[in-house]
């Protein structure tokens, strides 16, 4: 299938936009309504734009009718919480679908990696039409915390890790990537996470902003890794052991035999 595709996400799949003077803005996320939904650690949302302007976060495939990741409908109890963030998501002029503030409760390396996953953001998603990225703008000041993004989910070298400081902004195809957030802090990490559809009005908005896919990743101890991957590979064959250990006992209750 092809799709529209923005350029500057088309070499490493990602952009790093310029910083957002974050604290100008008041702290609209801590007034939202929250709803719990577990996605790549303990997590919470508050959605701003969600597939019927309900206070509820599930993915538009499973709505009535079902639809991609593309016109997303505001929330008016929301919205007026927090109109900076509105504002923000969508200053790009570009088609919106789910729109959320995440709140992350700190974790470590391994919790990371064990929850990394990849969106299926354009699932129903036209041919000939925009691809689905995510716009990801960190609302809490955490520099020691990191959005992590694998190209081969079980291959470290792939591996970036880009610092979350107030303000950061990042735009990622994050159907290319696996990913999730290391977070290190002892506090909640708050980010607005908006799906925005690529065309030339995305295109506009990066370059805007200075986007750029020249990053360092910091440093990390090989040994650290190593030793996390071991840790994530047991702990990826307990969670097999534990499923078949609940099929097999599905299979004894129905009176099957093994």
């Amino acid at each position: 299938m092809s799709y529209i595709t923005s350029a500057a996400l088309g070499e490493r799949g990602f952009v790093v936009l310029d910083r957002y003077d974050q604290e100008a803005d008041p702290k609209e996320w801590l007034d939202l309504e929250y709803v719990d939904w577990k996605s790549s650690g303990d997590t919470r949302f508050a959605p701003l734009a969600s597939a019927k302007g309900e206070i509820e976060v599930n993915g538009f495939w499973h709505h009535e009718p079902p639809r991609t990741d593309k016109d997303g409908v505001w929330i008016e109890s929301q919205v007026q919480e927090a109109p900076n963030l509105t504002r923000r998501a969508q200053e790009p002029g570009a088609n919106v679908g789910r729109c959320r503030v995440i709140e992350l409760q700190p974790n470590e390396y391994v919790d990371a990696l064990y929850n990394l996953h990849q969106d299926d953001n354009n699932r129903l998603n036209p041919d000939e039409t925009g691809w689905i990225v995510r716009g990801f703008f960190n609302l809490s000041d955490d520099p020691d915390s990191y959005l992590i993004l694998r190209e081969d989910r079980w291959d470290p070298s792939t591996e970036v890790r880009i610092p979350l400081s107030a303000g950061s902004q990042v735009i990622v195809d994050t159907q290319r990537f696996w990913h999730a957030v290391w977070h290190r802090g002892s506090a909640p990490r708050y980010c607005l996470i908006t799906s925005w559809e690529s065309g030339p009005e995305l295109d506009a908005f990066i370059a805007k902003h200075h986007g750029t896919t020249e990053h360092t990743s910091p440093p990390l101890d090989e040994q650290f890794i190593e030793d996390a991957q071991a840790t994530l590979q047991r702990r990826l064959a307990e969670r097999a052991a534990i499923v078949a250990e609940k099929a097999k006992a599905r299979r004894g209750s129905n009176g099957r035999e093994d």
